[in-house]
């Protein structure tokens, strides 16, 4: 039976263009975003997931650009404390030279204090940006590293290390006066003593070194990992949205067609009327 007031064929060809529009628009959407999970809508778990993986990989980074930093402060006082230890041992060989007899005392003090003033300017110089890691006490750095989710519980992990203080080598070697010394060997072992604690501070601001390098380049590992998972989440797949935005595009042409086909029903009731 055919109605004028009620043309069912065009409402299920409405119904028909209606939902390979919205197919069409979302999957235009995609092409043009290149997500497939843009918000919560899509799938609430894998745009949570992702958003917090996003937040720590951009955590990640900043960390690692921080450490940059720490590097280069490492660096600067290891090279110093470098500085330092070779020119301890040349103290040493002269202080060790200074032991023969028939020697003049004056001429090696003097190039004793040459010696310490050089360690002195190698300390003020072997400072990055301010930060002071190689006069005065010797305390605990603590440095943040990166971050964790364990259990739950959100936290930051850091690694600690030792500043060293080539101020007590400098002020050490500086009290040797060997014009005025009545134990060159005591003075010998002074020397020896401080060359082994400014060998020990170069190898400690060392190790540091390496370890932080270390921590750099795991964490450019982890954000590229972190990255690539979230990538597999939510980003969209090209080829099948190209493939499905071809469908669409035909299903929506039919879909119009069958609509005008639909809407002439009522014209065709009316001729038999004439």
């Amino acid at each position: 039976m055919s109605s004028i007031l009620t043309n069912s064929s065009a409402m299920v060809a409405l119904s028909t263009l209606n939902m390979v529009n919205k197919g069409l628009n979302d999957t235009q959407t995609r092409v043009s975003t290149g997500l497939a999970i843009g918000s919560g809508k899509d799938n609430a778990a894998y745009f949570a997931i992702s958003e917090t993986m996003k937040g720590d990989s951009g955590m990640f980074k900043a960390i690692n650009e921080g450490l940059t930093s720490t590097k280069n402060s490492v660096a600067t006082a290891r090279l110093g404390a470098e500085t330092v230890k070779d020119l301890a041992s040349d103290f040493s060989e002269r202080v060790a030279f200074a032991q023969g007899q028939g020697i003049d005392l004056s001429e090696v003090q003097a190039e004793l204090d040459s010696l310490v003033d050089q360690i002195g300017a190698a300390i003020d110089q072997s400072t990055f940006n301010g930060e002071d890691l190689v006069s005065g006490a010797a305390a605990t750095q603590t440095v943040v590293t990166g971050v964790t989710r364990s259990g739950g519980t959100f936290a930051a992990t850091t690694i600690t290390f030792q500043s060293v203080d080539l101020g007590a080598i400098q002020t050490a070697l500086d009290a040797i006066d060997l014009t005025t010394s009545t134990d060159l060997a005591a003075d010998l072992a002074t020397a020896e003593t401080q060359l082994g604690n400014a060998i020990s501070a170069a190898t400690s601001l060392g190790v540091t070194e390496k370890t932080l390098e270390g921590q750099q380049s795991f964490l450019e590992n982890l954000t590229d990992t972190l990255d690539s998972g979230v990538s597999a989440m939510v980003d969209a797949d090209m080829e099948q949205e190209a493939a499905r935005l071809q469908a669409y595009q035909v299903q929506q042409q039919l879909a119009t067609q069958s609509l005008s086909i639909a809407n002439q029903a009522p014209q065709n009731i009316l001729s038999l009327f004439r």
